[in-house]
């Protein structure tokens, strides 16, 4: 009995290491592979989360400067979150609030740098969006139309296509193509009926166009 079960272990032994022979160095590798990319998720999960708290204290800490009014120190709170927390959303809506503290303070050659920087680093469409419609804005600002046509050639989703046709309208009136302002005005009063104060806003330029988009009602004939 001992010798039958000797052979037959040692039959099992033989087939493991033939197997060994053929497949082990793919197990290993499959292993490593296995293992190797765990331990990178688990790397990446808390490199994010790190990301995620040094960019939000950054962002805290551009916005107390902003409303202190201290453009210095935004300046160089602002310079920290370009360097340590670009590919973060944090990081992101710290660029805009930058753009619109250094618009405020003057400096809209670095408001627009500021912006340029969201569209490039933004991943969140949205972000990017507004980023694009505020700097189409400062471009106009700017005397600068055809850089603004430029930045507001996206494909924008169903909340923002209004306001980019808005937009859009102001840039063709002010190189003086009144019909295809007129166009992008009457799409953009037609995308904002859910926007009742911003939808009056179009409303007057399309009234200073020569063009009521709310026609008072025939009297009906007896």
């Amino acid at each position: 009995m001992a010798s039958h079960l000797d052979l037959e272990e040692q039959e099992q032994l033989a087939n493991f290491k033939h197997f060994w022979s053929q497949y082990g160095n793919l197990i290993s590798w499959v292993l490593i592979v296995v293992l190797g990319a765990y331990a990178a998720f688990n790397g990446w999960q808390f490199w994010q989360r790190k990301s995620a708290q040094e960019a939000a204290v950054l962002q805290d800490e551009l916005e107390r400067a902003a409303q202190a009014g201290e453009v210095d120190k935004l300046q160089r709170v602002w310079a920290d979150v370009q360097a340590k927390a670009a590919r973060t959303q944090q990081g992101q809506q710290a660029g805009l609030l930058a753009a619109r503290a250094l618009q405020d303070a003057g400096k809209s050659d670095e408001a627009r740098q500021a912006l340029a920087w969201v569209i490039e680093k933004s991943s969140d469409e949205a972000l990017g969006a507004i980023a694009r419609l505020r700097l189409a804005g400062l471009e106009l600002e700017a005397k600068d139309p055809v850089k603004a046509l430029k930045t507001l050639d996206f494909k924008a989703d169903a909340e923002f296509a209004p306001l980019q046709a808005d937009r859009r309208g102001d840039v063709l009136q002010a190189q003086g193509q009144t019909e295809a302002a007129l166009a992008e005005y009457r799409k953009a009063w037609d995308g904002l009926s859910a926007v009742p104060d911003y939808r009056r806003i179009v409303q007057a330029k399309l009234n200073a166009l020569g063009f009521d988009p709310q026609p008072a009602a025939t009297p009906s004939k007896e």
